[in-house]
């Protein structure tokens, strides 16, 4: 199955045409943490951009001279340059994940509508195509909910390619970069959808991939902030969701993050008092013991021991 050519307004084509040619100059970048990027930013010498992943990957400031005329011209028309000082900055950040290029919001993520790429992310990759490979039962349907810049959904239709692959969001700018994404990577069986989880998608899914905010954020931010406990209030949502949307043998690969507390691992305990009825397989995997450790410093996890990355991985049966 494949879906009509995407539409692309003039800036939309403009930016693929930009995050093209960097591509297919060689260029490469592994996106890091805040914290880590921060670190690295802030070493003697890096204030401003000397070639295309200081300006695209460390989103640094820089001169006319870094950046060939074409790809100038090109940031120009998709209206992402922003001055700085005596040169600019590129408000958008290109980052590589497999073979893959994606678009996002440069850095720092400070604004309310940031779309977020890092470390979560590859990791949240390393989980879909690790059950791609397991899966023996074939796809036809599948969403990637809170689909930020598309790297769920993208993967997803790679892996599937004769399936329907949705990616929705509430975030407008998220969809635009999926959009753009998606048409980056060559791909006619996925698109975006705005809607708030699945409240405005009909139907039942084979799969189901979520990689949502799962931090108590103080600004709030939406790719940011989890809500309810600790952080998983959005993450135990869309397990509810997901559970009454999976088709007979579905799945649901749900990475998040869990806060330790006097060593209980808070989000298993909420969802494995929800996954306890007839009909569901679930397994659940520590991937990282220890991430966004200074997060711990803030007066909401002063009782948490850690933060862990997790997968919960949930089967509908036959």
């Amino acid at each position: 199955m494949s879906f009509a050519k995407p539409h692309l307004d003039p800036s939309d084509t403009a930016l693929l045409r930009l995050a093209a040619a960097v591509r297919d100059v060689g260029y490469h970048f592994i996106t890091v943490t805040p914290a880590t990027h921060a670190r690295v930013n802030g070493r003697p010498g890096n204030a401003w951009a000397r070639d295309l992943r200081d300006v695209f990957g460390w989103s640094r400031p820089f001169r006319r001279d870094v950046v060939p005329e074409t790809i100038l011209g090109l940031m120009r028309q998709a209206g992402v340059l922003a001055g700085h000082g005596e040169g600019w900055r590129s408000t958008i950040r290109l980052s590589s994940l497999d073979d893959g290029l994606f678009i996002h919001s440069a850095f720092p993520t400070t604004a309310a509508d940031a779309v977020f790429f890092g470390p979560d992310t590859y990791r949240f990759a390393t989980a879909i195509k690790a059950h791609l490979l397991a899966r023996t039962e074939p796809i036809t349907r599948a969403v990637d909910i809170g689909c930020g810049a598309g790297p769920g959904g993208i993967l997803l239709a790679r892996g599937a390619p004769k399936a329907e692959v949705l990616m929705v969001d509430i975030n407008d700018e998220a969809l635009r970069y999926a959009r753009i994404n998606a048409a980056l990577a060559g791909l006619r069986n996925v698109a975006p959808r705005r809607s708030d989880l699945l409240s405005e998608i009909g139907g039942s899914f084979d799969m189901i991939v979520s990689n949502p905010p799962y931090l108590l954020d103080p600004a709030q931010r939406t790719y940011r902030h989890g809500g309810g406990h600790l952080g998983a209030g959005l993450s135990l949502t869309i397990l509810n969701v997901a559970m009454e949307r999976l088709a007979p043998f579905g799945s649901l690969i749900l990475y998040t993050g869990s806060a330790m507390v006097d060593g209980i691992d808070q989000f298993r305990r909420a969802a494995a008092a929800r996954l306890g009825r007839e009909g569901l397989a679930w397994a659940y995997t520590e991937m990282d013991p220890d991430v966004f450790g200074e997060e711990l410093q803030r007066a909401a996890y002063m009782q948490a021991d850690r933060i862990a990355a997790v997968v919960l991985t949930v089967t509908k049966e036959g």
